[in-house]
């Protein structure tokens, strides 16, 4: 595979970071009107917190997390099941040479966040950073 003459650095190009919001916003849009023809997935509130595309924009990893954490499980599935639907709702509003792959999974991002902060807050650390400013 040729490389990139303009990017060889370890993270994603600020092409690939431009077309994974492009496609996070639409997917949200399509989402949150209701656009797919399954009811079970109109009955939720999905929030897209992310989406990463390969380097090549032929595969679109979206981060997704129903409104509230509630059905989890079946969020992913859901969103698998209508794939194709989505993947041609995006396309259609994107300019985009390929439609990219769909594929879907859980943000863990809000409960790493509270993880952090639970570990922050020990009293070990507390007392680190105390003894830090102290000093």
């Amino acid at each position: 595979m040729a490389k990139n003459k303009f990017h060889d650095g370890p993270g994603p190009s600020q092409r690939q970071l431009r077309v994974g919001e492009l496609i996070r916003r639409t997917l949200s849009e399509v989402l949150a009107r209701g656009d797919v023809h399954d009811p079970e997935l109109n009955r939720m509130s999905i929030t897209v917190g992310e989406v990463r595309t390969s380097p090549d924009l032929k595969i679109a990893t979206a981060f997704v997390l129903p409104l509230g954490g509630q059905g989890q499980e079946d969020v992913v599935k859901l969103l698998a099941r209508n794939k194709g639907e989505l993947r041609r709702a995006v396309s259609k509003k994107l300019a985009l040479k390929f439609a990219p792959d769909l594929r879907f999974q859980l943000d863990e991002t809000f409960d790493r966040m509270d993880e952090t902060r639970r570990m922050l807050a020990q009293d070990v650390v507390v007392e680190d950073v105390r003894r830090d400013a102290e000093e």
